[in-house]
């Protein structure tokens, strides 16, 4: 592939709700251009955007696919992401990379989920973009109503630039108002418009030149004296208002029949923006804010969206140039994390395949193998000229996981393999419960987990299962108590000894603390460490369920020892007993964590997720609607929350979410503290006899 300069790049994201055709269209664009010489098929695997085994199996997209093509002396980066929610991660990296976006609409289902949530990310990184009525060759494709779903959504004013010619399984092909032409199945066949469609048409294409006027004002003091403008004038009209975000263009496809992808080609190069015409990336620099244009004669700076681990090649970093110009064997300096690389070999990436360049310009999207140190979201600049390029705000991950090994020789491995996978997306999150002694994998849902850990096997041989995750609870007592316990045991030789009263209170900020009350030297003080170490032990593995116990004093005021048998490990298991005894007698309660969550549903589902609640211990705090949107505010316990992401998504229809922090510990119901401590009596019951 030869070099293309700023002005002749557009990068463009493909987005939509699962399945509404984005791989497909990205294949008729390929076969289209002649990049492929056959159109795949995803039931094949044999698409040249899913090609990870686990997209084959799947018949779905998981990953964002870089598919660059070459149409009219302009590159075009397609960026083919996935559809399912649990992924919008790879979407959210693909949109901070895109200086525009198609998206895409499938002409039966009309406006979906996944349509509203991809559009309202195009409107955070305020991208310029296309609607795609796809799919138009569909037995029930139905162009005006689905025109009106996206209407009815959209805040800006959508501008219809082609008609369908033909409906449903005779969609022929499509009636371009910009050429005022009639293009058939793929568009190399141009007509003329037939009779039928002409009032139509001119209606059409009257509304596009009055949007075009809008552009600059002289055209609109033009349009207004002549009521004409020139094809230039309209096509330069309308690529500002485009930009601007004034309008939205509408165009049909059915990807998988290749028809409309000419006209719809032609509008990508003539209207979208290329890299120079979008506002500056701003990145931090010395101390201050630098603005860069896109341009080969700024300062350096990539930003690193996806790196991906591919057990032959290595490492693979895919960045975009947002100034400078890069050069295949140099020297980068990555300011995230304050090292230098030494790139290789530059790559263009086309799905699987990657062709090597020795230049790449500001605006472009390459890929180098092997960095040692680069991750996804880092800047890698000129070492002489630091800069920082922002990081897009991600969601939280709120499905969580316990993480196991499947082998002994796994167990060493799942650390790394860990941190490799969340390095990779940026959705995903992992770190050690202390309190329930797991390990915890957080991701956006269970096909997002599942996912994660099948590459955890294919990509780093490392073998995991999943489990629910335990609560972490802890333990604390309610009132003062106090225990005595003797340690003695005599086995011929020396023997042990060991006798300490003690005395339990509760304590108000967490901590524990040991108190030496001993008066006349009833025991040594040399035996306190060996007693604090016995009770710490214990607080550590807990009494009434094993939890951590916390906030409590401990006051030793008596004991005895021997002048032979007393040893320190004598008063470190009498210490214990004796902490046990007394815990047991100060009225012990478990607390657990109580989450503070914000739910965002569509006000009709305001009801049912208000009953839900009610069954899940919440208290609500606070109820709002806005724009059709209802926000609930409430304390729940993180024990009720656990699959509330699925749960949510069954109730909303996928349309609500939520977002949770922890916000304090509460003393759990006595009836429900019961079946918690009948558990661990059952589990330790059944290690005995295993």
């Amino acid at each position: 592939m030869k070099e293309y300069t700023t002005e002749s790049i557009r990068n463009v994201a493909l987005v939509s709700h699962s399945s509404a055709g984005k791989t497909m269209l990205a294949e008729a664009f390929l076969h289209f251009t002649g990049a492929t010489t056959r159109l795949g098929k995803i039931e094949d695997g044999t698409t040249a955007s899913d090609y990870d085994e686990e997209e084959i199996r799947r018949g779905i997209s998981l990953y964002t696919t870089v598919l660059p093509i070459e149409y009219k002396d302009v590159k075009v980066n397609l960026l083919d992401t996935p559809g399912y929610n649990d992924f919008i991660g790879e979407v959210i990296s693909a949109l901070r990379v895109a200086d525009s976006a198609l998206v895409l609409v499938d002409s039966v289902a009309g406006r979906e989920v996944g349509t509203e949530l991809t559009w309202n990310y195009c409107d955070t990184f305020k991208l310029p973009r296309f609607v795609v009525i796809n799919k138009m060759n569909r037995e029930n494709a139905n162009y005006e109503k689905v025109l009106a779903s996206m209407e009815e959504f959209s805040s800006t004013r959508l501008l219809p630039f082609q008609i369908p010619w033909g409906e449903k399984l005779n969609f022929k092909g499509v009636i371009d108002l910009l050429t005022m032409k009639a293009y058939e199945g793929d568009g190399k066949k141009v007509a003329d418009i037939p009779s039928e469609f002409k009032e139509a048409a001119e209606s059409g294409y009257q509304k596009l030149v009055e949007a075009a006027a809008e552009g600059e004002d002289a055209l609109m003091e033009k349009y207004l004296e002549t009521l004409e403008l020139t094809p230039e004038e309209i096509v330069r009209g309308l690529r500002n208002v485009i930009r601007r975000g004034d309008f939205i263009p509408v165009f049909l496809a059915a990807g998988s029949a290749e028809i409309g992808i000419a006209p719809l080609l032609n509008a990508m190069v003539n209207l979208l923006p290329s890299p120079n015409e979008m506002p500056p990336a701003v990145a931090e620099g010395k101390g201050e804010q630098e603005e860069l244009p896109a341009s080969d004669a700024g300062p350096l700076a990539l930003y690193v969206w996806k790196t991906t681990a591919d057990p032959f090649v290595g490492k693979q970093t895919y960045y975009r140039v947002y100034s400078g110009v890069l050069t295949s064997d140099s020297r980068i300096w990555n300011q995230t994390k304050g090292v230098e690389e030494r790139l290789g070999t530059l790559q263009i990436p086309r799905g699987k395949d990657t062709m090597p360049i020795k230049t790449i310009h500001a605006g472009d999207i390459g890929m180098v193998a092997k960095l040692n140190e680069t991750s996804t979201s880092n800047t890698l600049c000129d070492r002489t000229h630091p800069l920082i390029l922002p990081i897009p705000q991600y969601p939280s991950a709120l499905y969580r996981v316990a993480i196991f090994p499947k082998t002994q020789a796994d167990s060493t491995k799942i650390s790394s393999s860990l941190t490799r996978l969340c390095e990779e997306d940026m959705t995903l999150s992992w770190y050690n419960e202390s309190a329930t002694n797991q390990t915890i994998l957080q991701g956006m849902g269970d096909q997002h987990i599942e996912v994660a850990i099948r590459r955890a096997e294919s990509k780093f041989q490392v073998g995991l299962i999943i489990a629910e995750p335990k609560v972490p609870y802890r333990e604390t007592i309610n009132k003062k108590a106090q225990a005595m316990y003797r340690h003695k045991k005599q086995t011929g030789g020396a023997g042990q000894f060991g006798e300490v009263h003690l005395r339990v209170e509760p304590k108000e900020d967490g901590d524990f603390e040991l108190v030496n009350d001993i008066f006349g030297g009833a025991i040594s003080s040399s035996y306190l460490p060996a007693i604090e170490k016995g009770i710490r032990a214990t607080m550590k593995e807990g009494i009434l369920a094993g939890f951590p116990v916390h906030s409590i004093r401990v006051s030793v005021f008596d004991g005895k020892e021997h002048p032979v048998d007393s040893k320190p490990i004598a008063f470190e298991i009498a210490g214990r007993e004796a902490f046990k005894l007394a815990f047991k007698d100060a009225n012990p309660v478990l607390e657990e964590p109580i989450m503070t969550v914000k739910i965002i549903v569509p006000e009709a589902n305001m009801g049912d997720v208000l009953g839900d609640l009610n069954t899940r211990r919440a208290r609500v705090q606070g109820m709002e609607t806005e724009k059709g949107k209802s926000t609930i505010t409430a304390t729940v316990p993180l024990a009720e929350m656990q699959r509330y992401t699925t749960q949510l998504r069954s109730i909303t229809g996928g349309r609500g979410y939520f977002t949770m922090e922890f916000s304090h510990y509460e003393v759990v119901p006595a009836h429900i503290t019961s079946e918690i401590v009948a558990a661990r009596q059952k589990e330790i019951q059944e290690k005995r006899e295993e």
